[in-house]
């Protein structure tokens, strides 16, 4: 039989965090079954020991890192870590607003499991974070140009890469398309078709009907 979270002690505890935590959280409540902390940078390593120690919390189990970009803030991105309590059964999420050109205090020494999610993180969306012990690409290759969860990152990318025989080597050139990059106007995703759907507003002409198929004499 599944175990549901006490919404109530989640609701105790997004009143009492802030207290215990003054000077390290901004702002506490709770949605879906989930609590979620925003908290200072500064504050962040004292925050997720106390979460970690607590009796009430016991949130010792790193579920993910991850970002959000927010290209015209000034503190460009949100960084997200989900915790779980697998004695209480009950998650909480932690969220910091970072500059780009702001370091984010590792959690390796307090989860060993931050190490792959830091990774990821800078990765992804170039966020750096001090105290790692191995902070490079993780999921792109060594000669990758950007950062592709970034919402400035081009669709396209920026190099392309492929086997060289002359060479007998992986290279990288700019991306070079074979054709036009088509724009879509996604107004009618049925172009062409020979009956209309409703809402499908792309022409206001009608659409003639197919003509019958012939007959054949026997």
């Amino acid at each position: 039989m599944a175990v549901y979270p006490d919404l109530e002690a989640l609701d105790d505890l997004a009143a009492e965090l802030p207290a215990r935590f003054a000077d390290e959280v901004i702002d506490a409540s709770v949605a879906l079954g989930e609590l979620t902390l925003t908290v200072t940078l500064s504050g962040l390593l004292s925050v997720v020991e106390g979460l970690r120690s607590a009796p009430d919390c016991r949130f010792s189990t790193l579920v993910d890192i991850t970002a959000v970009d927010y290209p015209e803030r000034p503190a460009r991105f949100d960084v997200v870590w989900h915790f779980l309590s697998m004695y209480t059964n009950r998650r909480i999420r932690l969220k910091a607003a970072v500059r780009e050109d702001e370091l984010v205090p590792s959690l390796t020494g307090l989860h060993p499991s931050a190490n792959w999610f830091e990774r990821e993180v800078f990765d992804m969306f170039g966020i750096l974070f001090s105290g790692h012990p191995d902070l490079r690409r993780i999921l792109t290759d060594y000669g990758f140009r950007g950062h592709p969860l970034r919402k400035d990152f081009p669709t396209t990318g920026y190099v392309e890469v492929r086997y060289d025989e002359t060479r007998q080597r992986v290279v990288y050139e700019p991306v070079k398309l074979t054709q036009e990059y088509r724009q879509f106007d996604f107004l009618s995703p049925w172009e062409g078709a020979k009956y209309i759907l409703p809402g499908d507003e792309k022409s206001t002409e009608p659409v003639p009907a197919a003509p019958a198929p012939e007959r054949k004499a026997p």
